[in-house]
């Protein structure tokens, strides 16, 4: 008779031979890529989203970001390797399940876990045995194992040992699953019992934070090592074998909490390090010191020194909010994170910064910012992406708009400003012809986008304000260009 595998062993098994179903919780700038970089090794992939219209626009080979190429998508459609869906109860159906759901902050700026435990809550509804749960959203030490754990233990499991399509080869299409599901019994009818499930040996939990960044053409979600913290030791096997499959390497830690402090360490790294060269940037120009030069200099030093550069504020999902996180956590044990805050408050103020030499320079040109036609140059967080979360420049649109400015913005990746948690503006980029430009007051480069052609702007505008340094790197200043 042959020997029954250890749940752990034969999950593992399904991993190797690339058998298992994926199922990735959050179709983002992190979820999506990951699932697409499962479906290229031959996964099949369930992408679950609550965001209904992103659902049929996948599910066609559409891609709703800019720098995910639709092609990739269409491959994983027509090969039946990935489908998306907003319906959760083929969660059954995954043999790893893969949390990349937001983590943003409140008004307060504490964390907002809504998300992550409104997830938690669908995954512990659907768990069963011989499942995987990995958690990637950024987020305090503990997390996994204070809100994930509890949940899931003390769920009531699904009596089916293994999902309706595990052994298929290529991915069903939903009413196929559907089919597939109502003869085994359809998920609304599928029994449960009230035994409670054990980590590490009825299910599996791990924390694996995401390393994405957006467009980086030097490295993307398959080239970047992934750090792995499991419940337990088998956990932990369990897991870096499921990312093994798919990424250049896993680095095992001793738990999900060392995991989840390295990804607020190298957030937190690159947050005091840019406040860093912002406040520099602010004495240092006092001085007459040239910023930009002083750290193109000291990139020359072969050790010691990793250049970090200046700009309007912090941006993205992760810098501008993850340290927030350790800082909150950390007034549990009573410690005040006093470097983390004055960080914080450095880049926060920079926007504000950048508008009083935009001040500066109307006032050079004896134009009051009350009543000028702004134009910001750059949407998005981040040179040649469309992402917009915790963006500068809708902070600058914001001030702006305070002191009376008529404001547009122009970014070619951004055709739209979409609403946000604390902004609705309602604007939408508008064309950059010589006509336009000369009909501004001031021109506003808030995010140096490749695509732009700089000498034209540079030729057209009667007054630019560089926040990047993008015009001096092209060869162009004079006494229309100013910095900030």
């Amino acid at each position: 008779m042959k020997k029954k595998l250890h749940p752990s062993e034969a999950l593992i098994n399904k991993f190797k031979s690339h058998t298992a179903i994926i199922g990735v919780i959050g179709l983002g700038y992190v979820g999506l890529p990951l699932g697409l970089a499962f479906a290229s090794k031959g996964f099949n992939v369930i992408g679950f989203d609550i965001d209904e219209k992103k659902i049929p626009l996948l599910n066609s080979g559409k891609s709703y970001i800019k720098h995910i190429p639709a092609s990739g998508i269409r491959t994983a459609v027509s090969g039946k390797k990935f489908k998306a869906t907003s319906d959760f109860s083929f969660l059954t159906d995954c043999d790893a399940v893969i949390i990349c759901v937001p983590t943003p902050l409140n008004e307060h700026r504490e964390p907002d876990m809504s998300y992550i435990v409104s997830t938690a809550e669908t995954v512990a509804k659907y768990l069963r045995k011989g499942q995987l749960v990995t958690l990637e959203s950024t987020t305090y030490p503990g997390t996994t194992e204070e809100i994930l754990l509890p949940l899931f233990e003390n769920a009531s499991f699904n009596n089916q040992s293994a999902g309706a399509v595990t052994d298929s080869h290529s991915l069903q299409t939903k009413n196929d699953l559907m089919t597939t599901n109502d003869k085994l019994n359809s998920s609304k009818n599928r029994s449960s019992i009230n035994s409670k499930l054990k980590v590490g040996k009825d299910f599996f939990l791990a924390f694996s934070p995401e390393r994405e960044d957006p467009n980086n053409p030097d490295y993307s979600t398959t080239t970047i090592p992934k750090v792995v913290g499991g419940v337990t030791k088998t956990c932990t096997e369990v897991a870096c074998e499921l990312y093994n499959q798919a990424i250049i390497q896993s680095i095992p830690v001793s738990s999900p909490k060392t995991a989840e402090a390295t990804k607020l360490l190298e957030n937190i790294y690159r947050s005091v390090n840019i406040a860093l060269v912002n406040e520099l940037k602010v004495v240092f120009e006092r001085m007459g010191i040239d910023i930009w030069e002083v750290i193109e200099a000291a990139k020359t030093k072969p050790f010691g020194y990793n250049a970090f550069y200046p700009g309007p504020g912090l941006g993205g999902h992760c810098i501008s909010i993850d340290p927030f996180y350790l800082s909150w956590k950390a007034r549990e044990y009573d410690i005040n994170t006093k470097f983390i805050e004055l960080a914080g408050e450095i880049n926060t103020n920079m926007p504000y910064y950048v508008i009083e030499k935009s001040i500066e320079a109307l006032n050079k040109h004896k134009k009051s910012i009350n009543g000028s036609k702004v134009l910001i140059l750059g949407a998005s967080y981040k040179k040649n992406i469309d992402d917009m979360r915790e963006s500068p420049s809708l902070k600058l649109i914001e001030i702006l708009r305070e002191k009376g400015a008529e404001v547009y913005y122009h970014d070619p990746y951004v055709p739209e400003l979409p609403k946000s948690r604390h902004y609705n503006f309602k604007m939408k980029s508008v064309k950059l012809t010589s006509k336009n430009l000369a009909s501004y007051d001031l021109i506003l480069l808030s995010t140096d986008h490749d695509e732009f052609d700089y000498k034209f702007i540079y030729k057209h505008s009667k007054l630019i304000v560089d926040s990047r340094n993008a015009l001096k790197i092209q060869g162009l200043s004079n006494g229309k260009v100013f910095k900030a």
